[in-house]
């Protein structure tokens, strides 16, 4: 699965995190709210649709519509292997969150947007929602968007943590 988010060439398509701002205040309450609001949501690869069906992915980019609007990037199709261990040109997943997003420095909290690497030394696959000190919000493959404990298999898979734009 090689996530590649390429920009929008639109005019009026955010330039920076934060462009484009939100109609309300993001807060990490609203945003593990609306994370939460998808629980149960089924999983299906390359969707992005609360209730009908979602990937990880598809989550992160389902809450970012609820809070901010139009999406900054779309992403294109992308194979929904976990365990690919070919290592694509960059980091395309973390390189999309670096653009939109605030990188995290120090532990994670609740709200901030956790993208992992299912194989250590291969490209980072996955992402979620961090809800507690140990809890996040992902899409589970063959399963539903689930609350999961964010276990010491998790933590050591961790490839980067991200604040959504004017959340702090």
């Amino acid at each position: 699965m090689t996530v590649l988010l390429e920009l929008k060439s639109r005019a009026d398509a955010p330039s920076a995190p934060g462009a484009g701002s939100p109609a309300r205040v993001v807060t990490p309450a609203l945003i593990v709210e609306t994370a939460r609001s998808w629980l149960g949501t089924p999983y299906r690869h390359q969707a992005s649709a609360k209730g009908q069906g979602t990937d990880c992915l598809g989550l992160i980019r389902g809450v970012w519509r609820e809070l901010y609007g139009e999406e900054p990037e779309a992403p294109p199709p992308y194979g929904p292997d976990w365990n690919e261990r070919a290592q694509p040109r960059g980091e395309p997943l973390l390189e999309a969150a670096r653009r939109h997003m605030r990188p995290r420095s120090g532990a994670p909290r609740p709200g901030d947007v956790l993208i992992f690497r299912i194989v250590r030394s291969g490209p980072a696959k996955h992402c979620g929602v961090l809800t507690g000190e140990a809890a996040f919000i992902h899409a589970y493959a063959g399963r539903a968007v689930v609350e999961s404990w964010l276990c010491r298999w998790w933590t050591d898979r961790l490839a980067g943590v991200f604040i959504f734009p004017g959340a702090e």
